[in-house]
């Protein structure tokens, strides 16, 4: 890693900061600044002691505020995913659900927390059917039916509680003041707001909130106050989760929830239940990948695309070139294949965990692969396997002084999830039931498709991409990443691993680069618009149908060395931040 190598030199020799910028490199004497590393195209952020990558600002700082004050990084974490839900309100939650990773350095022991969202328990696989046995896209996204239970409050109780040193009030008291006195409103929050009003401003309770009192939208700069808001997070931060399973958040998000057609109850919520969970976990080129588990498919193709990267010299034929990217494509292919079939609930279908990252299914797969030459989506099946036991996600990583760390992924599905905002609460309801396969076969939002192991069943979580991620070195932490995105999650997940593991850029460089993405279905390689255009001709040639298409991911990434602590946030997406101290 010759430049993240000269990079780290410069840093032993240079006075402690915060930051590295290029406020740094010209402070630095003309000597030092000789040795500092001109091969990187893009320079990380330092931190000594602890780091926080989120995307927003403001979250990112309630973080980093709960590390100095003494905090752990679990600490840390819940902090910012209860801010999150005030700053960033398309994607931070507490209405929603998701995944958290974590790993304790004195114990040497990683963590799974499965905080998804549940399928009430009236729910069954004909739900959003019609008469013919059609799906009614309607009816997953933009109704009271495309709710599901939320799982958010009470995962990050459970982390805090666990593993976590602080309490909730001192966790959520930055929330709850950005809540009840406003934030200053951010070109990303206007955007989005107004991108989505059609949306969002269907329902009344949601329009009083995030568009003004004549109808008009917010504008950078306006102050946007979220009282309702801030109350169920005092309601939180006194009861802890009962605060929001029981009692009168309950009753109106319930209420709400019926109103618009649903059929939770309040017997839903108080029955909610988190999950702890064993992460699955993979070797790639000496590197220990540890990512969740199902009902995430994230850590199983991750492993499993890298255990098929791994039978070739990934390194030797270079970063983004026409013949890696074409291997990663054929992986990425054979990978989805798999997800539509064998992927689902646990508790629920016995998923083929172990078969699925297993080295010699790998090469079986490795073998079907032609170098020059794609294959054709429709010539690809799921695995023959031998017996065996959203769009606007968020995620966020946090490193604390004592190694710990937090890789932590979560969602209200759809930008602001079904854009119904609970009255008296609020909070914003999601649409995660868009995720479970409405007919096996056929694609959901993200035109991911499923087959029966991810059938609508009552109390049953919906499978999802969200794959945060900790890549271990001797044993320690190295890479604390993950990225929203929806189906694109786990290759961009993917593609940060192999920018450093394989290409040896720095963790900025990593998150910079040009990614790619292919799900099987539909037949087609979707690239971004960065990637050189030389490049895209050659994987045409090859018989890739590539289409140039929408930035992927907004990856928060950290990397820990023994220099100090890098991290990155990407730069896809306006707003975020990585902060240290």
């Amino acid at each position: 890693m010759r430049a993240f190598k000269t990079l780290l030199v410069a840093m032993s020799i240079a006075a402690p900061l915060i930051t590295l910028s290029s406020a740094f490199v010209s402070s630095v004497q003309a000597k030092e600044a000789s040795i500092y590393s001109h091969m990187a195209t893009a320079q990380p952020i330092w931190a000594k002691h602890g780091m926080v990558s989120s995307q927003e600002a403001l979250a990112t700082q309630a973080g980093v505020e709960i590390l100095k004050q003494g905090g752990n990084a679990v600490d840390a974490a819940v902090a910012v995913g209860f801010s999150l839900a005030v700053t960033l309100p398309r994607a931070g939650n507490i209405g929603g659900g998701g995944f958290m990773l974590v790993h304790l350095a004195e114990q040497n022991r990683t963590i799974a927390i499965d905080y998804r969202e549940m399928a009430p328990s009236k729910a069954h696989k004909d739900i959003f059917l019609n008469e013919q046995g059609d799906p009614v896209a309607s009816l997953s996204r933009e109704h009271g039916l495309a709710v599901g239970v939320p799982g958010t409050v009470m995962g990050m109780e459970l982390a805090l509680q666990k593993y976590g040193t602080m309490t909730m009030k001192q966790v959520t008291n930055a929330a709850i003041k950005m809540a009840k006195n406003g934030i200053s409103v951010t070109p990303d929050l206007s955007t989005s707001l107004t991108g989505l009003k059609r949306r969002i401003a269907q329902w009344p309770s949601s329009a009083e909130i995030f568009y003004k009192a004549d109808g008009s939208d917010y504008q950078v700069g306006d102050l946007l106050k979220q009282p309702e808001l801030a109350h169920s997070l005092s309601l939180i931060a006194q009861k802890g989760s009962e605060g929001f399973y029981q009692g009168e958040t309950a009753e109106k998000l319930v209420a709400a929830i019926q109103d618009a057609g649903g059929i939770m109850t309040l017997d839903d919520l108080k029955n909610y239940k988190v999950v702890e969970r064993k992460p699955v976990q993979g070797d790639y080129r000496g590197y220990q990948v540890v990512s969740m588990p199902p009902p995430s498919s994230g850590g199983v193709h991750i492993i499993e695309m890298l255990n098929i990267l791994e039978q070739f010299p990934i390194d030797k034929l270079g970063h983004n070139t026409a013949a890696t990217l074409h291997l990663m494509t054929e992986s990425m292919r054979r990978a989805y294949a798999d997800r539509s079939e064998y992927l689902g609930d646990p508790d629920f279908y016995k998923v083929p965990v172990q078969a699925l990252i297993n080295k010699d299914y790998a090469k079986k797969l490795a073998s079907q692969i032609a170098i020059n030459k794609t294959t054709p989506s429709s010539e690809v099946k799921p695995g023959n396997l031998v017996p065996y036991e959203s769009n606007q996600t968020t995620h966020y990583s946090v490193v604390d002084k004592w190694g710990n760390a937090v890789s932590n992924t979560y969602t209200l599905n759809f930008s602001y999830g079904s854009g119904l905002v609970a009255k008296g609460t609020g909070i914003l309801l999601n649409n995660e039931m868009d995720d479970f396969s409405a007919k096996p076969g056929t694609p959901n939002g993200y035109g991911l498709v499923g087959g029966d192991a991810n059938a609508v069943e009552g109390n049953k979580r919906p499978l999802s991409s969200m794959s945060p991620t900790i890549v271990m070195k001797d044993g320690k932490p190295f890479i604390v990443t993950g990225s929203p995105g929806g189906s694109r999650i786990i290759n961009t997940t993917m593609q940060i691993i192999m920018n450093v593991v394989d290409h040896d850029l720095n963790i900025a460089e990593a998150t910079a680069a040009p990614r790619i993405h292919h799900q099987w279905q539909p037949d087609l390689l979707r690239v971004e618009h960065t990637l050189n255009r030389d490049t895209i001709e050659l994987l045409r040639a090859k018989g890739h149908k590539v289409k140039i298409n929408n930035a992927m991911g907004s990856t928060q990434s950290i990397m820990v060395t023994e220099k100090g602590i890098f991290g990155a946030s990407d730069p896809r997406r306006a707003g975020s931040e990585t902060l240290g101290y």
